[in-house]
């Protein structure tokens, strides 16, 4: 039934994307280090996500959150990666218009949620350093699950506001995605009829993202450096950033890759170049994450050590 939904209004039953070159002698060097990056993204969140299960020191609200993130790299470089991986060895990139309604809602609604996921390790960080007296009541195990849900659920709604405008839409003359997977404004610039409301739902959809997401990790940043300024101990105003140092980078990276992809001036040259921008957040990020937040954090390293001296004796 969705699937004839999804092909009433459009001629179009199949797109083909350019992928990120049209230039055959880079398609195979892409391909192995793009199959290296997909494979250090998913062995990195997988492990990561195993420790913190295996590991009864890491259940606390801050290794909580970082489970979900991990999750949801894990999940959204599923959703974008192989697909880029078989083009770049297929004499065509095809895709069904059903599979790429798929792919564009998993991608919304993957991106979206992570977006809500930070939002809510920034809370979690600004409650630990500027109210740890009452950390365990505000970051109980039901407000966190709270969290996680109210992530998802804002994750979900994105995805499906966005897809539902994209199926309305009539796809009847070309069918070539100037990009490697199907996005919103590659898509649109597809249509045979008026994108209005789907520009005007992405507006505000983005609104929505800056007002709770980009705000709560402003004002919960804001806080937590007014905190560290008015400390008198070196060694508390060290953990605390060491606390934050993670999270930070984290943001900068997502946030600063999305930014540079979807802000900019609309014209072929600047689509081109958000597809390479688009790289960082989609499939660089997803990789960093897990090497971001274990590389300096001793709770981690003693996770790893224990798990493998469980698994060797």
């Amino acid at each position: 039934m969705m699937q004839m939904a999804m092909q009433n209004d459009s001629s179009v039953t199949e797109f083909v994307f350019m992928g990120l070159t049209d230039q055959p002698e880079l398609k195979m060097p892409l391909f192995f280090v793009f199959l290296l990056n997909y494979t250090a993204t998913m062995m990195g969140n997988l492990s990561l996500m195993i420790l913190i299960c295996l590991n009864s020191h890491l259940h606390t609200p801050m290794y909580f959150f970082l489970f979900n993130l991990s999750f949801v790299d894990f999940c959204y470089s599923f959703v974008c990666t192989p697909k880029m991986l078989i083009d770049f060895v297929s004499e065509k990139s095809i895709i069904s218009y059903t599979g790429c309604m798929t792919q564009l809602f998993f991608f919304c609604f993957f991106v979206n949620s992570e977006c809500y996921v930070l939002t809510a390790m920034a809370y979690d960080r600004y409650v630990a350093i500027c109210k740890p007296l009452i950390y365990a009541i505000l970051m109980s195990p039901r407000m966190c699950s709270l969290l996680m849900i109210g992530s998802y659920l804002m994750g979900f709604a994105s995805a499906m506001a966005h897809t539902g405008c994209m199926i309305r839409l009539s796809f009847c003359d070309s069918n070539i995605i100037n990009h490697y997977m199907c996005e919103i404004f590659p898509l649109l610039q597809l249509s045979c009829t008026s994108t209005y409301v789907n520009e005007l739902v992405s507006s505000l959809i983005a609104c929505i993202v800056v007002i709770i997401s980009g705000l709560v990790i402003l004002m919960s940043y804001a806080s937590i450096l007014l905190n560290i300024v008015h400390m008198s101990s070196a060694t508390g105003w060290s953990k605390a950033m060491g606390t934050c140092g993670s999270h930070i980078i984290t943001v900068s990276l997502f946030y600063g890759s999305g930014l540079l992809t979807y802000v900019k001036p609309a014209s072929t040259e600047s689509v081109d170049q958000g597809k390479f921008f688009s790289v960082f957040y989609t499939i660089m990020v997803p990789m960093l994450n897990p090497l971001i937040y274990s590389l300096r954090n001793k709770d981690v390293k003693l996770a790893a050590k224990r798990t493998v001296r469980r698994i060797t004796v």
